[in-house]
Protein backbone atom coordinates (compact mmCIF):
# COMPACT_ATOMS: atom_id res chain seq x y z
CA UNK A 1 0.00 0.00 0.00
CA UNK A 2 1.34 3.43 -0.93
CA UNK A 3 1.02 5.25 2.37
CA UNK A 4 2.70 8.37 0.98
CA UNK A 5 0.06 8.70 -1.74
CA UNK A 6 -2.73 8.17 0.78
CA UNK A 7 -1.19 10.76 3.08
CA UNK A 8 -0.93 13.29 0.28
CA UNK A 9 -4.54 12.68 -0.74
CA UNK A 10 -5.77 13.13 2.82
CA UNK A 11 -3.70 16.30 3.17
CA UNK A 12 -5.12 17.68 -0.09
CA UNK A 13 -8.67 16.94 1.05
CA UNK A 14 -7.96 18.67 4.35
CA UNK A 15 -6.61 21.75 2.57
CA UNK A 16 -9.62 21.99 0.26
CA UNK A 17 -12.07 21.37 3.09
CA UNK A 18 -10.42 24.04 5.23
CA UNK A 19 -10.47 26.47 2.31
CA UNK A 20 -14.18 25.83 1.81
CA UNK A 21 -14.90 26.34 5.49
CA UNK A 22 -12.84 29.53 5.56
CA UNK A 23 -14.26 30.95 2.31
CA UNK A 24 -15.50 34.45 2.96
CA UNK A 25 -19.28 34.79 3.01
CA UNK A 26 -21.04 38.14 2.82
CA UNK A 27 -24.70 38.95 3.36
CA UNK A 28 -26.14 41.87 1.43
CA UNK A 29 -29.58 43.41 1.77
CA UNK A 30 -31.77 44.38 -1.17
CA UNK A 31 -35.24 45.86 -1.36
CA UNK A 32 -36.51 43.47 -4.01
CA UNK A 33 -39.46 45.69 -4.97
CA UNK A 34 -37.94 48.52 -6.96
CA UNK A 35 -38.26 47.61 -10.65
CA UNK A 36 -36.34 47.65 -12.89
CA UNK A 37 -33.50 47.87 -10.36
CA UNK A 38 -34.72 44.98 -8.22
CA UNK A 39 -37.70 42.66 -8.32
CA UNK A 40 -38.66 39.14 -7.28
CA UNK A 41 -39.82 37.36 -10.45
CA UNK A 42 -42.64 34.83 -10.86
CA UNK A 43 -40.31 31.96 -9.98
CA UNK A 44 -39.33 33.63 -6.70
CA UNK A 45 -35.86 34.65 -7.89
CA UNK A 46 -34.48 38.06 -6.96
CA UNK A 47 -33.39 39.79 -10.15
CA UNK A 48 -33.07 43.24 -11.71
CA UNK A 49 -30.12 45.53 -12.35
CA UNK A 50 -28.76 45.67 -8.80
CA UNK A 51 -28.99 41.98 -7.80
CA UNK A 52 -27.32 40.95 -11.07
CA UNK A 53 -24.60 43.58 -10.68
CA UNK A 54 -24.09 42.45 -7.08
CA UNK A 55 -23.71 38.81 -8.12
CA UNK A 56 -21.07 39.74 -10.68
CA UNK A 57 -19.32 41.95 -8.12
CA UNK A 58 -19.18 39.06 -5.64
CA UNK A 59 -17.76 36.77 -8.32
CA UNK A 60 -14.96 39.25 -8.97
CA UNK A 61 -14.31 39.66 -5.26
CA UNK A 62 -14.13 35.85 -5.00
CA UNK A 63 -16.60 35.72 -2.13
CA UNK A 64 -19.76 33.75 -1.47
CA UNK A 65 -22.65 36.21 -1.28
CA UNK A 66 -26.20 35.87 -0.03
CA UNK A 67 -28.68 38.61 -0.95
CA UNK A 68 -31.52 39.00 1.54
CA UNK A 69 -34.75 40.78 0.59
CA UNK A 70 -36.29 43.16 3.13
CA UNK A 71 -38.30 46.40 3.25
CA UNK A 72 -36.33 49.49 2.34
CA UNK A 73 -36.77 51.09 5.76
CA UNK A 74 -35.39 47.97 7.49
CA UNK A 75 -32.16 47.87 5.47
CA UNK A 76 -30.02 50.43 7.29
CA UNK A 77 -31.08 49.27 10.80
CA UNK A 78 -30.20 45.69 9.79
CA UNK A 79 -26.81 46.85 8.50
CA UNK A 80 -26.04 48.73 11.72
CA UNK A 81 -27.16 45.71 13.78
CA UNK A 82 -24.60 43.62 11.82
CA UNK A 83 -27.29 41.40 10.30
CA UNK A 84 -25.98 42.55 6.92
CA UNK A 85 -22.48 43.24 5.64
CA UNK A 86 -23.71 45.73 3.09
CA UNK A 87 -26.71 47.05 1.19
CA UNK A 88 -26.94 46.55 -2.57
CA UNK A 89 -30.03 48.68 -3.03
CA UNK A 90 -29.24 52.20 -4.21
CA UNK A 91 -29.12 54.58 -1.24
CA UNK A 92 -29.22 58.32 -1.69
CA UNK A 93 -26.64 60.14 0.49
CA UNK A 94 -28.37 62.17 3.18
CA UNK A 95 -26.42 63.78 6.06
CA UNK A 96 -27.90 61.43 8.69
CA UNK A 97 -27.12 58.39 6.54
CA UNK A 98 -23.54 59.50 5.90
CA UNK A 99 -23.02 59.72 9.67
CA UNK A 100 -23.86 56.02 10.02
CA UNK A 101 -22.52 54.35 6.87
CA UNK A 102 -19.82 54.41 4.21
CA UNK A 103 -21.06 55.15 0.70
CA UNK A 104 -19.40 53.47 -2.24
CA UNK A 105 -19.07 54.78 -5.78
CA UNK A 106 -22.38 55.94 -7.30
CA UNK A 107 -24.22 53.00 -8.82
CA UNK A 108 -26.87 55.13 -10.51
CA UNK A 109 -27.53 58.76 -11.37
CA UNK A 110 -31.31 59.02 -11.30
CA UNK A 111 -32.73 62.52 -10.68
CA UNK A 112 -36.15 62.90 -9.12
CA UNK A 113 -39.29 64.30 -10.72
CA UNK A 114 -42.94 64.68 -9.80
CA UNK A 115 -45.45 62.25 -11.29
CA UNK A 116 -48.89 63.82 -11.69
CA UNK A 117 -52.00 63.42 -13.82
CA UNK A 118 -51.50 64.65 -17.37
CA UNK A 119 -54.29 67.22 -17.08
CA UNK A 120 -52.97 68.77 -13.85
CA UNK A 121 -51.22 72.15 -13.66
CA UNK A 122 -49.56 72.34 -10.28
CA UNK A 123 -47.35 75.14 -9.05
CA UNK A 124 -44.75 73.44 -6.86
CA UNK A 125 -44.99 75.79 -3.90
CA UNK A 126 -46.73 75.49 -0.53
CA UNK A 127 -49.63 77.52 -1.87
CA UNK A 128 -49.78 75.72 -5.20
CA UNK A 129 -49.77 72.27 -3.59
CA UNK A 130 -52.19 73.04 -0.76
CA UNK A 131 -54.19 69.89 -0.02
CA UNK A 132 -52.56 67.78 -2.76
CA UNK A 133 -52.35 64.10 -1.80
CA UNK A 134 -48.81 62.77 -2.22
CA UNK A 135 -47.51 59.24 -1.83
CA UNK A 136 -43.85 58.37 -1.27
CA UNK A 137 -41.84 55.44 0.01
CA UNK A 138 -41.42 55.22 3.75
CA UNK A 139 -37.93 56.29 4.89
CA UNK A 140 -37.00 57.69 1.47
CA UNK A 141 -35.16 60.89 0.56
CA UNK A 142 -38.24 61.96 -1.39
CA UNK A 143 -40.48 61.66 1.67
CA UNK A 144 -38.02 63.74 3.65
CA UNK A 145 -37.82 66.36 0.89
CA UNK A 146 -41.61 66.78 0.68
CA UNK A 147 -41.93 67.07 4.46
CA UNK A 148 -39.16 69.67 4.69
CA UNK A 149 -40.35 71.78 1.76
CA UNK A 150 -44.14 71.58 2.01
CA UNK A 151 -44.93 70.38 5.55
CA UNK A 152 -48.62 70.16 6.36
CA UNK A 153 -49.62 72.03 3.18
CA UNK A 154 -49.77 68.59 1.52
CA UNK A 155 -51.36 65.32 2.60
CA UNK A 156 -48.49 62.83 2.61
CA UNK A 157 -48.94 59.06 2.78
CA UNK A 158 -45.90 56.80 3.08
CA UNK A 159 -45.87 53.34 1.52
CA UNK A 160 -43.70 50.26 1.93
CA UNK A 161 -42.80 50.00 -1.76
CA UNK A 162 -43.22 51.79 -5.12
CA UNK A 163 -45.79 49.29 -6.42
CA UNK A 164 -48.22 50.37 -3.70
CA UNK A 165 -47.71 54.00 -4.75
CA UNK A 166 -48.31 53.12 -8.41
CA UNK A 167 -51.55 51.29 -7.62
CA UNK A 168 -52.90 54.18 -5.54
CA UNK A 169 -51.97 56.68 -8.26
CA UNK A 170 -53.88 54.63 -10.83
CA UNK A 171 -56.84 54.26 -8.47
CA UNK A 172 -56.96 58.00 -7.75
CA UNK A 173 -56.33 57.58 -4.03
CA UNK A 174 -53.36 59.95 -4.29
CA UNK A 175 -52.75 62.84 -6.70
CA UNK A 176 -48.98 62.76 -7.11
CA UNK A 177 -45.68 61.24 -6.13
CA UNK A 178 -42.06 62.32 -6.16
CA UNK A 179 -39.53 59.73 -7.22
CA UNK A 180 -36.66 58.66 -9.49
CA UNK A 181 -37.27 59.67 -13.09
CA UNK A 182 -35.92 56.48 -14.70
CA UNK A 183 -38.10 54.20 -12.55
CA UNK A 184 -41.32 56.11 -13.05
CA UNK A 185 -40.74 56.56 -16.77
CA UNK A 186 -40.18 52.84 -17.32
CA UNK A 187 -42.71 51.50 -14.82
CA UNK A 188 -45.63 53.88 -15.46
CA UNK A 189 -45.29 56.79 -17.91
CA UNK A 190 -44.13 54.65 -20.86
CA UNK A 191 -46.82 52.00 -20.35
CA UNK A 192 -50.43 52.03 -21.61
CA UNK A 193 -51.80 52.42 -18.08
CA UNK A 194 -49.62 55.51 -17.64
CA UNK A 195 -51.12 57.46 -20.55
CA UNK A 196 -52.97 59.76 -18.16
CA UNK A 197 -49.82 60.68 -16.21
CA UNK A 198 -46.78 62.87 -16.84
CA UNK A 199 -43.50 63.92 -15.26
CA UNK A 200 -43.59 67.49 -13.97
CA UNK A 201 -41.51 70.01 -12.06
CA UNK A 202 -38.26 69.31 -13.90
CA UNK A 203 -35.43 67.07 -12.68
CA UNK A 204 -33.79 67.73 -9.33
CA UNK A 205 -31.78 66.24 -6.47
CA UNK A 206 -33.36 65.28 -3.14
CA UNK A 207 -30.13 64.09 -1.50
CA UNK A 208 -27.52 65.98 0.50
CA UNK A 209 -27.34 69.48 -1.07
CA UNK A 210 -23.65 69.83 -0.12
CA UNK A 211 -22.65 67.09 -2.59
CA UNK A 212 -21.17 68.51 -5.83
CA UNK A 213 -23.55 68.25 -8.77
CA UNK A 214 -21.27 65.89 -10.72
CA UNK A 215 -21.31 63.41 -7.80
CA UNK A 216 -25.04 63.35 -7.13
CA UNK A 217 -25.70 59.66 -7.48
CA UNK A 218 -27.00 56.87 -5.26
CA UNK A 219 -24.66 54.17 -3.94
CA UNK A 220 -24.39 50.85 -2.19
CA UNK A 221 -23.30 51.14 1.43
CA UNK A 222 -21.45 49.32 4.22
CA UNK A 223 -20.83 50.03 7.90
CA UNK A 224 -18.27 52.64 8.93
CA UNK A 225 -15.97 49.86 10.20
CA UNK A 226 -15.92 48.15 6.78
CA UNK A 227 -13.67 50.48 4.78
CA UNK A 228 -11.76 47.54 3.28
CA UNK A 229 -14.99 45.94 2.05
CA UNK A 230 -16.08 49.25 0.52
CA UNK A 231 -12.74 49.48 -1.29
CA UNK A 232 -13.04 45.95 -2.67
CA UNK A 233 -16.61 46.55 -3.82
CA UNK A 234 -15.59 49.77 -5.56
CA UNK A 235 -12.69 48.02 -7.29
CA UNK A 236 -14.93 45.21 -8.54
CA UNK A 237 -17.56 47.65 -9.81
CA UNK A 238 -14.90 49.80 -11.49
CA UNK A 239 -13.56 46.75 -13.32
CA UNK A 240 -17.11 45.90 -14.44
CA UNK A 241 -17.50 49.40 -15.86
CA UNK A 242 -14.09 49.24 -17.54
CA UNK A 243 -14.78 45.99 -19.42
CA UNK A 244 -18.43 46.94 -20.14
CA UNK A 245 -19.91 44.07 -18.07
CA UNK A 246 -21.79 46.70 -16.04
CA UNK A 247 -23.41 48.01 -19.23
CA UNK A 248 -24.22 44.54 -20.58
CA UNK A 249 -26.06 43.71 -17.34
CA UNK A 250 -27.83 47.08 -17.19
CA UNK A 251 -29.04 46.77 -20.81
CA UNK A 252 -31.02 43.64 -19.89
CA UNK A 253 -33.32 45.80 -17.77
CA UNK A 254 -32.88 49.49 -18.64
CA UNK A 255 -32.40 50.98 -22.13
CA UNK A 256 -30.46 54.06 -21.01
CA UNK A 257 -27.11 54.50 -19.22
CA UNK A 258 -27.32 55.01 -15.47
CA UNK A 259 -23.77 56.24 -14.79
CA UNK A 260 -21.59 58.56 -16.94
CA UNK A 261 -18.74 56.00 -17.02
CA UNK A 262 -20.86 53.81 -19.28
CA UNK A 263 -20.32 56.20 -22.20
CA UNK A 264 -17.27 54.28 -23.46
CA UNK A 265 -19.37 51.10 -23.71
CA UNK A 266 -22.32 52.51 -25.65
CA UNK A 267 -22.16 52.13 -29.41
CA UNK A 268 -23.28 55.15 -31.49
CA UNK A 269 -26.73 54.78 -32.99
Amino acid sequence: MNYSAIGLALFANLVFSTAAICAEKLVFGNEGSYPPFSIVDASGKLTGVEPELAREMCKRMKVDCEIVVMDFKALIPALLAKKLDGITTQIKPLPERKEKALFGMPIVYNPDAYVVRANSHFEFTKTGLQGVRFGTQRGSAQSRYLTEHFGDAIALTNYDNPEQIRLDLLAGRIDATLGPKINWTLELISKPEGKDFKLDGGEFWTGDPSIPEAERGSSWIVRKDSADLAKRMNEALASMLADCTFTHIRERFIPVAIVPAESACIKPA
